[in-house]
């Protein structure tokens, strides 16, 4: 019996290192794999084991795949001219949820953080260049996040592209559909008013 609650134990405490899982879902999921049947169990198993073992990123870009090229990449009909600049590779898929960009993805591998020691050598901007010069990408979207890291992270690569001749333009922030506006905090409102357009 021991063992077993070692192994439940176990089990809980590497569930609970996933990021957004507290102990008690941690807990939770723990019994329902235990109480799942074995087939189940083992399928949730493999299919970690498979996606570690063959999943890497898009040499190109960053994505995550598990060919050579990630398909957003390899596929033809994406318009090579647009290049969007995101810091991680989940930004992508909330990006293309919304069917809105049919262009290519550059992604960072996250966004300058001098607290935190991360520099421009620990993001992907050398090869980010090297894209706008070697694909003839005509515009490049800065989609970093509103936050002061991901802001400074924008600064830096205005700075670092402009000498390029490629068009830049940032991603517009403001107020969400549906939000009221007394209860917007100061700056999404000073950005929605400085980022308005015409009618």
């Amino acid at each position: 019996m021991s063992k077993m609650n070692d192994a439940l134990q176990e089990l809980i405490d590497a569930l609970a290192r996933l990021p957004g899982i507290g102990r008690k879902s941690a807990t939770r999921l723990a019994f329902h794999i235990l109480d799942a049947p074995a087939a189940e169990a083992e399928t949730l198993a493999r299919s970690i084991r498979v996606a570690k073992r063959t999943i890497g990123h898009c040499p190109r870009c960053g994505n995550l795949t598990d060919s050579d090229l990630c398909r957003i990449c390899a596929n033809p009909d994406r318009a090579t001219g647009e290049l969007c600049v995101v810091e991680e590779v989940r930004d992508i898929a909330a990006i293309e949820r919304t069917g809105a960009f049919k262009g290519r993805y550059h992604v960072l591998g996250g966004r300058l953080s001098p607290m935190d020691g991360i520099g421009p050598e620990d993001l992907r901007v050398d090869e980010l260049k090297a894209r706008v010069q070697d694909e003839q990408v005509q515009e490049v979207i800065l989609a970093t996040n509103p936050s002061v890291e991901g802001e400074t992270t924008a600064l830096f690569l205005i700075d670092e592209l402009r000498p390029l001749g490629v068009r830049l333009t940032r991603i517009a922030r403001g107020l969400p559909i549906g939000g009221d506006i007394k209860f917007a905090d100061d700056m999404t409102l000073a950005r929605a008013l400085s980022g308005r357009v015409d009618v």
